[in-house]
């Protein structure tokens, strides 16, 4: 398994968690990748965390939403409607967002075939693929659950698995096992 860590900040606080212990769990586990997700702070906050995780750890901490933060990151992360604020036609959303943050790591999140499909024909790095199963840290309207292997597997590009992804998930055609609230052991 290659953990994408989520590093929620609403949830490490609703959970007590410093951003030093935070990067004290996760290296237990070896991630691959960290998602920096910040839906409270103003700017500033975020700068200053993001540039603590990088400070304090060698792997790759990508946005989530944020492309303006891009420039202290190693990449970004969207959702379909933060896409759809850049532009409504996505093939264009995605080749001026690569204008931004050239070849830095780009994902976008895909909750059905259609989205998966179009997403084969634009310059990702990834998608994020869910929710597989219901999580209480985030509002979920589709559950794909044993439909998640099949969809991945139509995806050219590598596949993080989202929502409710357990570190012993065994889920075939896919890349990342993205866990956030998971890996907080008894605090989540």
């Amino acid at each position: 398994m290659r953990l994408y860590a989520l590093c929620d900040f609403e949830t490490l606080v609703k959970n007590n968690i410093s951003l030093s212990k935070f990067i004290e769990i996760v290296s237990l586990y070896n991630p691959h990748i960290i998602q920096y997700r910040d839906k409270i702070n103003p700017q500033t906050v975020q700068i200053e965390n993001i540039t603590f995780l990088k400070k304090h750890t060698n792997i790759p901490i990508i946005i989530n939403d944020n492309l303006e933060l891009t420039t202290i990151c190693d990449g970004l992360h969207i959702g379909q409607e933060d896409l759809n604020k850049i532009n409504k036609n996505h093939e264009l959303a995605i080749k001026l967002i690569r204008k931004k943050i050239g070849s830095k790591i780009l994902g976008l999140s895909t909750h059905n075939e259609l989205e998966i499909l179009e997403a084969n024909k634009l310059d990702l790095d990834y998608i994020g693929l869910g929710a597989y199963r219901g999580t209480n840290t985030k509002d979920v309207s589709t559950i794909l659950g044993d439909k998640l292997p099949y969809l991945a597997k139509i995806s050219k590009h590598k596949v993080a698995a989202i929502g409710g992804i357990k570190l012993d998930d065994n889920i075939p055609n896919v890349y990342f096992h993205v866990i956030g609230s998971g890996l907080l052991g008894s605090k989540n």
